[in-house]
């Protein structure tokens, strides 16, 4: 059995959890939620704590059990409070704006390079290099951060490029000179 499935989800304080059958209803301040649980799984409440239980003993299934009690925990935690990711450039003239919805980022390129912000989540620039996006669902934060990293990744020689915050970056010895 997956050790992660088996583990409890603590409810957060303001947030209301209904379950209807195999649908789950999330309602927080910041979400509102709605899970279809598979038929393989059944889910309880006990002590402001949700437990996933695994009806059947397949691998198949052992597989997605904790997953599924991941996806349900960052549903949980989104309602009650939104998840943060912080993204550094490093290089001359690599710099974050942001205008209406649209993030415009100057990353070395002859051209900025434009994104449209999803409706859900919201973007703060502090100095044009450092860029905040906070928002309630973790899978499209962590999605949308990987596709603004991705223009231009941070290299390993000089560290220039867009990085997470902590990232740490493995750097590589340049070319010795002839001796």
């Amino acid at each position: 059995m997956s050790r992660i499935g088996r583990e409890p989800i603590s409810i957060p304080s303001g947030v209301e959890i209904t379950i209807d059958d195999q649908k789950i209803i999330i309602k927080g301040k910041y979400a509102h939620w709605e899970y279809i649980l598979s038929s393989q799984f059944d889910c309880e409440i006990k002590e402001n704590k949700f437990y996933l239980i695994n009806k059947s003993d397949k691998n198949q299934l052992k597989k997605y059990y904790g997953l599924t009690r991941s996806l349900l925990a960052n549903k949980i935690l989104g309602a009650a409070e939104p998840f943060k990711k912080t993204l550094i450039t490093k290089g001359v003239g690599y710099k974050f704006q942001v205008s209406a919805n649209k993030l415009i980022i100057s990353a070395g390129y002859s051209h900025p390079v434009e994104f449209v912000i999803p409706e859900a989540m919201t973007a703060d620039v502090e100095a044009n290099t450092k860029l905040t996006l906070t928002c309630n669902d973790k899978e499209a934060l962590g999605l949308f951060a990987a596709q603004i990293r991705q223009t231009r990744p941070p290299e390993p020689y000089k560290g220039k490029g867009i990085m997470y915050e902590n990232e740490k970056i493995i750097r590589k010895v340049g070319k010795s000179g002839k001796k």
